[in-house]
């Protein structure tokens, strides 16, 4: 896999497949991406999907120093630089949604149209989960904190009909400094002052049943954004791009086709 050096030294690991125009995926926290994996084809028969490794994860180096979305959304740029990439669609769930808001407000040239998915703008006003889905994440128990995690990203049906193995739940490889950096990063994401000045074409989409990320966040992005349009996905829980892929798939798509440029 093909390899960028970020400003600051820090070995970035990417991957491209597909063909059309350049589509930008970014993972949630923890994860590398593979968290991609179950529809990446979806999007690469008609766009040029590139993806990364998040410092801290998969192939990429992974320092023991601070980590934050701003600085994820640099090493964005970086890997859109090595590839000769001007203007990328970006898409990004989760905390990918989160570094997908400084891509867009700190290089607007650089988006075309700009997806967010399972997200937050973070900071004083974002909703975050309540205290029992952080206990529950939280329990000693490892297996059952693992299940837990299931159950927020998944619907009780579609993980009885897939049984594993999850590409959503993090990167297993991770060493333990890595995932508090990646939980710290994400815990300090606040972006709500930048999101009026995004000029980009923007989609919001959530999951209604959505309890990691609440889907309150949802309207308050598509309202900080100027014009941003907002789909919600009736019953889907976190990892809504997966299990409703088709229905997911299809909305994103079309909004990307809506804003493609001429």
């Amino acid at each position: 896999m093909p390899v960028v050096t970020a400003p600051d030294g820090v070995a970035l690991s990417y991957q491209v497949a597909g063909r059309g125009h350049p589509l930008v995926l970014l993972a949630g926290q923890a994860n590398n991406h593979h968290w991609w994996d179950g529809v990446r084809p979806d999007f690469a028969r008609e766009h040029l999907t590139v993806t990364l490794d998040w410092r801290g994860t998969g192939a990429s180096d992974k320092p023991d120093e601070p980590y934050g979305t701003r600085g994820f959304a640099a090493d964005v740029v970086a890997v859109l630089d090595d590839l000769g990439i001007e203007r990328a669609h970006v898409y990004g769930t989760s905390m990918g949604g989160r570094v997908a808001q400084w891509v867009a407000a700190d290089h607007p040239e650089r988006v075309v149209a700009l997806v967010l998915g399972c997200t937050s703008p973070g900071g004083r006003y974002g909703v975050e989960r309540d205290d029992a889905v952080r206990k529950s994440l939280g329990q000693p128990d490892r297996r059952a904190a693992e299940r837990a995690l299931l159950e927020l990203m998944y619907t009780p049906r579609w993980l009885a009909d897939h049984p594993g193995p999850h590409r959503t739940t993090g990167d297993p490889g991770m060493p333990p400094h890595a995932r508090r950096r990646h939980l710290r990063a994400s815990a300090d994401h606040d972006a709500w002052d930048a999101l009026p000045g995004i000029t980009a074409p923007t989609l919001v989409i959530h999951g209604t049943d959505d309890l990691l990320t609440p889907a309150a966040n949802a309207p308050l992005l598509a309202g900080r954004i100027p014009k941003a349009a907002t789909a919600l996905i009736e019953g889907a829980r976190h990892a809504y791009f997966e299990e409703f892929r088709e229905v997911a798939g299809e909305i994103v798509l079309d909004f990307l086709a809506d804003n493609a440029e001429r």
